[in-house]
């Protein structure tokens, strides 16, 4: 992992001057920094794991902004610090504005800034919304891949939820290997779930791909589930739905009923993060009193502290760290130097003397 997370055009800094240059990355640079490399990723992710369960990491608490005018609506703060090889400090400032759907703009719009570890200052600006889909489906098809090795692996995979997130996901497992017989879909949007299916025609998915009318046909008809919705409260709630003992990524953390948790082995990213805002995992903490549900981490999978069940339903619930977001808006921002394709905004930083 060593070489992924080694900076290649490390921080626009001169000999001269501590103060770096200051960057800014666009979308389309950013896409361009990480098309095709869905190997690369989830190797990336998995190497920024471990280096957070090995504690070479900060990653405080995410801050919510909530508004009482809008209340469907947020902007997140992830500050985190990341050792290793990649040694950057930042902060992503995403937003979550679901009425934005229904104007044809994504849910989500994000930035990246990174701070040089040394001088504090920060030395880029990265569009993210695509950082942070890339991040989440990189750790979803991590998570797939350790959480079904000791058991039969998925040939039928359902996603519940068919916006960004899911497209993302679907691109990192067929990236990385996984090929299904079947591709199942619902969407409570019928035009939704049409728009997903019409982009799985069109990336040549291998397997039927199926519309379910029902959240309860599609989860009975697959074995791995994929939740990847806007849900604010939990919305399934049979734990009878299950009894096939899926492998399940709820991604987007609050759609299943605390029993359905309870009835199922669990394992998360972090534990002091998925455990809080009334995510199903926490819901399932207040109902018991307790975390003895938890069975551990994706890095105590990969470390051999914790073992996965195979006749049970799994269940990753993953938060979403800062940490991911750093380790990949380095390897962005690396890239674009590499390449010579930095945008450096020439006296951004002012009035640098001290005493004038």
């Amino acid at each position: 992992m060593s070489d992924l997370l080694s900076p290649a055009g490390g921080r626009a800094t001169t000999s001269h001057s501590p103060v770096p240059g200051f960057a800014v990355i666009s979308g389309a640079q950013v896409q361009d920094a990480l098309r095709g490399r869905e190997k690369q990723l989830v190797e990336l992710v998995e190497a920024t794991y471990r280096l957070h369960g090995a504690g070479d990491s900060v990653n405080p608490p995410s801050y919510f902004l909530r508004f009482p005018d809008r209340p469907t609506s947020r902007i997140i703060a992830l500050p985190a610090s990341i050792g290793g090889s990649v040694h950057v400090d930042g902060l992503k400032w995403i937003s979550s504005f679901p009425d934005n759907v229904a104007d044809g703009l994504p849910r989500a719009s994000a930035v990246l800034i990174l701070n040089d570890p040394g001088t504090g200052y920060p030395f880029a600006c990265l569009e993210s919304s695509i950082i942070s889909a890339t991040r989440t489906a990189a750790s979803a098809a991590l998570a797939a891949d350790r959480l079904s090795r000791n058991r039969t692996r998925p040939t039928r995979v359902g996603f519940f939820g068919t916006g960004l997130i899911a497209r993302y996901i679907h691109t990192f497992l067929a990236g990385t290997g996984w090929t299904f017989d079947t591709v199942g879909v619902h969407d409570v949007s019928a035009e939704s779930a049409a728009g997903f299916s019409g982009y799985l025609e069109q990336s040549g998915a291998a397997g039927q791909i199926v519309v379910h009318d029902s959240a309860e046909d599609l989860i009975r008809s697959s074995d791995l589930v994929v939740f990847a919705t806007v849900a604010g409260k939990p919305h399934v709630t049979d734990p009878a739905w299950f009894d096939h003992h899926p492998l399940v990524l709820h991604v987007s953390l609050r759609d299943l009923a605390p029993e359905i948790l309870l009835d199922s082995a669990n394992f998360v990213d972090d534990v002091e993060h998925c455990l809080k805002a009334d995510t199903s995992p926490h819901l399932a903490e207040q109902l018991t009193g307790g975390r003895a549900f938890l069975d551990g981490t994706l890095d105590d999978v990969m470390t051999g502290r914790a073992s996965v069940p195979d006749e049970r339903t799994v269940i990753f619930s993953p938060f979403g760290l800062g940490v991911l977001d750093l380790a990949v808006g380095k390897y962005v921002y690396d890239e674009a130097a590499r390449a010579g394709q930095l945008h450096l905004i020439d006296d951004f930083f002012h009035d640098l003397r001290r005493y004038g």
